[in-house]
């Protein structure tokens, strides 16, 4: 291999597949290898064997089954977000929809967003690029839905304002907006400032709250009661 050709798969985004059904892994890998922009580097059959194949591979995002033995991909996904040199490793859970009750507890736990395993092979793509991309996932309906689903009865007033005391009203007010699932272009048109105005706003709100990413925003918005959950 050249030198420009290492250059290339240096740009690819490098995927570890997590799951103990084989031949759940083998059709994600089949649909990931026609992918010019995406390497599958590792594979792994629980979360044991996930943060090792991470800690080896050192892969952009990490496709992370739920119910798996010996270590389950919630407390895999805890140990990728508090291990030092695997900050960056971003986490896409695969659920099923209304069996999977550890979603909320997945993002809790570091997790850049999740998708349904039924999910098209067109929707996991943009699943993977968005979360490579630093993004959280979490415009889907779905989403929405069992963040407040598994938040509705978790936020206390009291918690909540000690919490967001490190806010300004502004930086209150974007982080509401973040758990509304929206970007950082439309929190600048809500609140008619520049896509980066809202983007160091958002930030700073990261910082301040020691939010991970976009994800934990999200849950904290819920928890903090800065966006109410669904009726």
């Amino acid at each position: 291999m050249g030198p420009s050709d290492a250059s290339r798969d240096d740009r690819r985004i490098r995927v570890v597949l997590v799951d103990d059904e084989e031949l759940v892994r083998s059709g994600f890998r089949l649909l990931l290898d026609l992918e010019s922009d995406i390497v599958v580097v590792g594979e792994a059959t629980n979360g044991s064997e996930a943060v090792e194949q991470a800690r080896l591979t050192r892969p952009d995002v990490v496709l992370m089954d739920i119910r798996m033995p010996r270590m389950d991909g919630i407390e895999a996904t805890r140990e990728l977000a508090s291990t030092k040199g695997l900050q960056d490793v971003r986490v896409l859970i695969l659920t099923t929809y209304d069996t999977d009750a550890y979603v909320f507890e997945g993002l809790e736990a570091g997790a850049s967003g999740f998708l349904l395993k039924d999910a098209g092979p067109a929707e996991l793509l943009h699943a993977i690029r968005v979360v490579a991309a630093g993004e959280a996932l979490l415009a889907p309906r779905i989403t929405r839905r069992l963040i407040a689903q598994f938040t509705a009865h978790r936020a206390a007033t009291a918690v909540a304002e000690d919490r967001l005391s490190v806010l300004t009203d502004r930086e209150r007010e974007v982080v509401g907006l973040v758990g509304r699932g929206l970007s950082n272009a439309e929190i600048g048109a809500e609140l008619f400032l520049s896509p980066a105005t809202a983007r160091t706003h958002v930030s700073r709100a990261m910082v301040k709250l020691r939010a991970r990413d976009r994800a934990q925003l999200v849950v904290i918005a819920y928890q903090t009661g800065l966006v109410s959950p669904a009726p």
